[in-house]
């Protein structure tokens, strides 16, 4: 029995749109890079998070939430995750390429997902992961392996992706899309005095302000929201299979507008990586929420 027109059209939509919300973040993070060298990887997360939660203010208000004690401190928890999660990514975009930084920071919601589910054919998702992993380490003189600091800042934004998945759940489910806003808030304002430190009066560079604003359109408030009207279309598993993918648009993305050439190891890594998260999704148990990324 084939699929109807309109029914292959309601799959195809929502899984455009994913689509297009990962080559915009990637698109995002390649234009983020070209702002280092005025303001820093510190002071370009400040002035993205800074941006991007005036724009989510505006479109979601989110002083319409209801928050309690508890719900506070999760979302104050979230908040911080999303912004050492923005921070500790750019920092690691100053001396590793995009989708090698996509590929080590997302090791944290597999690891998620991995966990999700415990069961012996994780071991062979943890086996590829770590091979992927090992193929990025430098290893002689001669070796095209990552930088280590970078690479170490690129892992630390995978722990806090880890962190932003499972604390943004529970702080989803008290306040719906509006966490997203509050989130982005306390992000800013987590991150924005490292940035006002690093970067001074810089951050009031004339150019700078549209540049910054291209950032936080493409990096949070156009993919956040494709992604949440692909999450009301997609299966959960769906949903983050295709995610899964995600470091290839960012190496795909560095190469097309960073001029980042990788070498086959590299690109074997990714693949590597890429493949563990596919299986970890598919075989994580059915009542696991999908992994929405943010970075």
């Amino acid at each position: 029995m084939t699929s109807s027109p309109r029914s292959l059209a309601s799959t195809l939509f929502p899984v455009g749109l994913l689509l297009i919300a990962m080559a915009s973040i990637q698109s995002g993070a390649s234009l983020a890079k070209s702002m280092f060298q005025v303001v820093g990887a510190q002071g370009t997360t400040a002035l993205r998070l800074i941006f991007a939660s005036v724009i989510m203010l505006v479109l979601l208000r989110p002083w319409r939430a209801r928050l309690t004690a508890k719900s506070l401190r999760t979302v104050v928890v979230y908040g911080m995750a999303l912004g050492g999660m923005n921070f500790l990514f750019y920092m690691s975009l100053r001396s590793v390429p995009l989708g090698i930084a996509v590929a080590l920071e997302f090791t944290g919601p597999l690891a998620v997902a991995i966990y999700a589910s415990r069961r012996a054919v994780d071991f062979l998702w943890i086996a590829l992961a770590i091979v992927g992993l090992l193929l990025l380490i430098p290893m002689g003189e001669a070796s095209n392996g990552i930088d280590l600091l970078g690479g170490a800042y690129a892992l630390g934004a995978g722990i806090c992706w880890a962190l932003y998945i499972v604390f943004g759940q529970k702080a989803g489910n008290d306040n719906g899309v509006q966490t997203a806003a509050l989130g982005v808030m306390i992000a800013a304002l987590f991150v924005a005095p490292i940035g006002i430190v690093h970067a001074g009066t810089a951050l009031l560079t004339p150019a700078l302000i549209p540049v910054a604003i291209g950032v936080a359109i493409l990096s949070t408030a156009l993919p956040y929201t494709l992604e949440m009207v692909a999450l009301t279309r997609l299966p959960a598993r769906t949903f983050g299979t295709l995610m899964s993918i995600e470091p290839a648009f960012g190496a795909l993305s560095g190469l097309l507008f960073l001029q980042e050439h990788l070498s086959i190891p590299q690109w074997l890594a990714i693949t590597c990586i890429i493949l563990a998260s596919v299986g970890a999704t598919l075989t994580m148990r059915n009542e696991s929420k999908p992994l929405v990324p943010a970075d």
